[in-house]
Parts: structure tokens; sequence; C-alpha cells
């Protein structure tokens, strides 16, 4: 989510509602992560390996803050074991990252990655997708949109891939890509009040995930989520390719930045049990 030019509130609930994102996490406890940004634009990241509803002190973390971008996930792992440094989101350059997919080829994307390797912390693809973005801004002199279009573009034409949808986050700034149309991934460009005017933010996912703002009565944000969360009609499903900008002011705007296949695609069928298991979630890698 992201509340434009200053930040917003956001409760996410946790312990306390039966249908939370610990009652998600329940199902398959692999890790949740929250990221936001601190006063002065530096990012924070709370995050657990395990079950959040075994992790008190996480939850209690992640129960209310205020950022001007916020980035959730639930890990429901296809690669790496459950700990801290293979849990959503990941922080590189002072840019979080998450990522719903599967991608192949590991030690070929390492070898190509070469010195940025020391990027690297776990043993995730997620992470490993994320460097090759990284490495990619930097030597376009931090243009992250671009560095997200080459990063991803070596990946859909050397590598084998399920699914690369992907969000990053600045302090500012919201980066979300969906690609190719196997997973889905929706925005809503949020008005003030939503919908019917003068509501507070109340969404929640099929799985449970709840997240609350009452200052979304009084403000628009915008929202990127694998589903709709809530009826507003105004929920739009990305293209296949598609790469869409939130600007430090709410402004959107996308374009189809890999309107091409992937050179080598894979399917639920030739996955190994557990990315086929993280897949069939939808919900994270």
């Amino acid at each position: 989510m992201s509340g434009g030019a200053e930040p917003v509130s956001a409760k996410l609930w946790l312990l306390e509602a039966p249908d939370s994102l610990a009652q998600q996490s329940r199902r398959n406890p692999d890790g949740t992560g929250l990221g936001i940004f601190d006063a002065e634009g530096r990012p924070v990241v709370h995050k657990a390996p395990i079950s959040a509803f075994t992790d008190t002190a996480f939850a209690s973390e992640a129960r209310s803050e205020r950022s001007r971008t916020f980035l959730a996930h639930i890990r429901f792992a296809s690669t790496g074991a459950k700990t801290l440094a293979n849990t959503h989101p990941f922080e590189q350059d002072g840019r979080l990252f998450a990522h719903n997919g599967v991608l192949a080829g590991l030690p070929r994307l390492e070898e190509e990655l070469g010195e940025d390797r020391a990027l690297l912390h776990g043993e995730t693809d997620s992470e490993r997708l994320f460097a090759m973005i990284t490495r990619e801004i930097r030597r376009r002199d931090g243009d992250i949109q671009a560095g997200i279009v080459a990063g991803v573009g070596w990946i859909a034409e050397n590598l084998p891939i399920y699914s690369l949808n992907l969000i990053v986050t600045t302090a500012s700034e919201v980066f979300a890509l969906r690609y190719p149309d196997t997973n889905t991934l929706y925005v809503l460009e949020r008005a003030a009040g939503g919908a019917h005017g003068e509501q507070p933010l109340r969404h929640h996912s099929s799985l449970g995930t709840r997240m609350h703002s009452q200052e979304a009565a009084e403000r628009p944000v915008v929202v990127l989520a694998s589903e709709p969360m809530d009826e507003d009609p105004g929920w739009r499903a990305l293209a296949s390719g598609e790469l869409l900008h939130v600007g430090p002011d709410l402004d959107v705007s996308s374009t189809i930045a890999l309107p091409g296949a992937p050179a080598h695609m894979l399917d639920l069928s030739t996955l190994g049990e557990q990315s086929r298991s993280s897949q069939a979630t939808s919900a994270g890698s």
C-alpha cells in the first residue's frame, strides 16, 4: 500500500483476529513479514521465519505502523529453509522486495551475478531475483524501473520460470510487476473514503490477511494485492508483463514492459513438490 506524500497509519491483525494473518500462516508456517520506512526514509523490516502465532513479539510489532509505503508478505516456501534470511521482505540498497512465484536455474543466475552475489544472505530464488534487479538498477544509475525490466528480462530469456510477480518499495514509491499471467496481481486506486465515501480502509483476503486504515476515510491510497481484498469495483488485474509505478504523490502509471512470453516456461507439473505446493496458494515463495 502507498499513502502518497505523507505517512499513513495502518493496522494489520495478527494474533487477535481469528481469520488473521496468523491464521493464514498457521496453514503453512514458513514465514511472515512486514516492511515499512521510518520518518527518515530508512527501511524497517519485521519478519519471522516461523508461524506468526508462535511469535508474539513479531505480532506486536506488526499490529500498528505508520509509513508512506507498506509491504506485507506471507511466505509459502518454494526454495530454501525456514530461516530469517529466507523470509520476505528482503532489503537491498535501501529498497524492499517481495516475490510470488518460482524460477529455476539458480546456479546459472548466481554465475551471472558474479561479485553481486555479496547481496545474498539466504537460499531463495526470490532473493536472487532481487539481487539481479538491484545489480541492473546500479548499472542504470538508480533507475528502478529500467533495472526491473533489465533484470527480469535477462531471467525470462535465460532461465526456466513459473511466475515472477514482484513488488519493490522505497520510502516514497511502489513498483509492481506481473509476469507472466500465471499468478494474479491487482491494483486499487482508492479514492478518499472508498467507493461509497467516508469509509475507512478495511481489507481482508480469502486466506485471512486483514488491514485497517482509519485515515483512508479522508485520503486516497493505492493498494496492490494478489487478489481483490474487498468489494470495491475499482480493483483491476494487471496484464501479463505490466509494470506499474506508484509515485510519491500517488500518481499511477504503467506500461507493458515485458510483452513476450518467457523463453523457458514452467508449469505446475514440472515443479518439485515444495514449489508446487507453494504456488497452489499463489501467496509467496
